[in-house]
């Protein structure tokens, strides 16, 4: 896809999300059925089933997803396909491309072993690596407009208002 095709791709829902904000806000949803042998969560992704359950390092058997290791997925997923169409707006060059996640996580404290231990990753760290011939100022402008417009970068960044119930 080139920028001529994005653009009219997306010009039309733009020029509708203007006319109407409430047209944007899209409610997403992810569901899960609990297993009643094991420790694990079936997760329906559209796609397949991904059965997510304990990390080794808590006593997992590591048959099954990490959720921490989804996170990074869907994160590395989220900024590729934004660096990608961020790319083909600016009609960057870009040749082949790939992005890493990885992630630090003291497991003290998810199995309640420290309370000063945090739960959940301490750092992430992203990175793209870019085949271009581009200015450090064009991969710099890639980079930022990547960040701003990566939803899960930014969701992981700005932390949403979150609730938990039951029913």
């Amino acid at each position: 896809m080139d920028a001529t095709a994005l653009k009219a791709m997306q010009t039309p829902l733009k020029d509708a999300y203007r006319e109407d904000a409430g047209k944007a806000l899209i409610t997403l949803r992810a569901r899960g059925t609990l297993d009643d042998q094991s420790i694990t969560c079936k997760v329906e992704t559209g796609r397949a089933l991904a059965v997510a359950g304990l990390h080794p390092a808590t006593g997992g058997s590591g048959l099954e997803l990490c959720s921490g290791d989804m996170l990074l997925e869907a994160l590395v997923a989220c900024a590729g396909v934004t660096l990608k169409a961020v790319a083909t707006a600016l009609e960057f060059k870009l040749g082949n491309a790939a992005v890493e996640a990885e992630g630090d996580l003291d497991f003290r404290g998810t199995l309640g072993v420290a309370r000063d231990a945090s739960v959940g990753f301490r750092e992430i760290r992203l990175k793209f690596n870019l085949d271009t011939d581009e200015p450090q100022e064009r991969i710099d402008s890639l980079l930022k407009l990547t960040e701003r417009y990566c939803v899960v970068f930014q969701t992981i960044n700005n932390k949403p208002t979150l609730t938990v119930s039951a029913s």
